[in-house]
């Protein structure tokens, strides 16, 4: 699969401007194996790079023409990287001039060049084909061009083009995993102060199955921005009652149920959630040490129920995906994954048994809803690098 991807994108290059690429970048989607809606909550994630990856061949060019080639798309933008970089109504060409402007802003000097890319990652599945488009150019400027740029610098870069170019007011997780990602290995993220660690994640006789509910419901912004308002205003109140809490990470669950009154409904099962499911990452990590997969399943499926029933940043389709496969006998967990609202759902389940769940799962859902279902094997891989013949 990225053999054929490399293959391809480099054949479009010499077909486009009659010569072979300089250099061949590859630069991967994400996962989150848990920890939702806790990166802004000062709490820990524990994302992994995949196999699935956008490739971008490349060459400079002798003056400060730029021109890009969207494969996938069919479409080509040129521009003059010495002039002022500014949006266009082209999203995907956004991505790209965004993070060339925050270059730009550091005061690194930058070329011309000629880009093809091509994608592997499914678009709109949660899988952030986004930030593998913004750090795999961000990690070509900077080895095309010696500047130099920490994998951290690149993350950053990549996070701040999406907020002033795109307008999508992004978290680092995403950036992140796909430039610090390892082979077998899971990072947990503090997103607060940035530092990580790597935790083995070998499977063994299991693996990572994603189902892709193929919805994406209208309200995952207003969805998100209103949970934002009322995390704030629960984590206020319990400060009130608790002085010594600074975050919900130095928050308990007792704190928690002793203030069901004061939280009202609502705000009680949002502050519970997270709390929650900050404890939750780091028992997935101590499972995962143990190669406790069994363990892992089930924080996986709790997570999921808090997300539907006490976040409630589910919906039909995810629900029913989760709860159709949760029943079998080689799953060992599932949940949704991502801000919500739709998207994918990630399994753990034994290896072997996916043709046969995709199969059965696919036949319950498109009798239930009428949608096909797409899914994607995974396994973590290594994060943005140069690709070596």
């Amino acid at each position: 699969m990225k053999k054929k991807l490399i293959q391809s994108t480099s054949a479009h290059f010499e077909e486009i401007f009659q010569a072979q690429p300089e250099y061949i970048f590859l630069s991967p989607g994400r996962i989150n194996i848990i920890g939702e809606h806790v990166d802004y909550n000062d709490g820990f994630v524990l994302p992994a790079a995949i196999n699935k990856y956008i490739c971008f061949a490349i060459s400079k060019s002798d003056n400060f023409g730029c021109v890009i080639v969207a494969k996938d798309l069919n479409e080509t933008y040129t521009f003059d990287c010495n002039k002022e970089l500014k949006p266009i109504d082209k999203m995907w060409v956004n991505y790209i001039l965004g993070v060339l402007h925050q270059l730009k802003v550091k005061g690194l000097k930058l070329n011309g060049f000629q880009i093809v890319f091509s994608s592997t990652i499914p678009m709109g599945a949660g899988l952030s084909s986004s930030a593998a488009l913004e750090c795999g150019i961000g990690y070509a400027m900077s080895k095309m061009f010696d500047l130099n740029l920490s994998k951290q610098e690149i993350a950053l870069i990549g996070q701040k083009s999406e907020h002033t170019f795109v307008g999508v007011n992004c978290g680092i997780m995403d950036q992140f995993a796909s430039v610090f990602g390892k082979k077998n290995n899971v990072i947990k993220l503090d997103c607060t102060t940035l530092e990580y660690e790597y935790h083995k994640a070998d499977f063994k006789k299991y693996s990572l199955l994603l189902l892709d509910s193929n919805v994406k419901h209208t309200h995952l912004t207003s969805g998100y921005n209103i949970r934002r308002q009322e995390v704030e205003k629960g984590l206020a109140i319990i400060k009130n009652h608790f002085p010594e809490v600074k975050t919900f990470r130095n928050c308990t669950e007792n704190m928690v149920l002793g203030l069901q009154e004061q939280l009202g409904k609502i705000l009680f099962k949002r502050c519970h959630f997270v709390v929650k499911e900050i404890q939750r990452v780091q028992d997935a990590v101590a499972a995962l040490e143990n190669s406790d997969f069994i363990k892992l399943g089930k924080l996986m499926n709790e997570t999921h129920h808090g997300l539907s029933k006490e976040y409630e940043v589910s919906c039909n389709e995810i629900d029913f995906l989760v709860e159709s496969i949760q029943n079998e006998k080689t799953v060992l967990g599932s949940r949704m994954m991502g801000g919500g609202f739709g998207g994918c759902s990630i399994n753990l389940v034994e290896k072997g048994s996916e043709n046969e769940l995709i199969k059965k799962i696919s036949e319950q859902y498109k009798a239930a809803f009428g949608i096909d279902l797409k899914s994607y094997k995974v396994k973590i891989s290594e994060g943005t690098a140069e690709y070596k013949k």
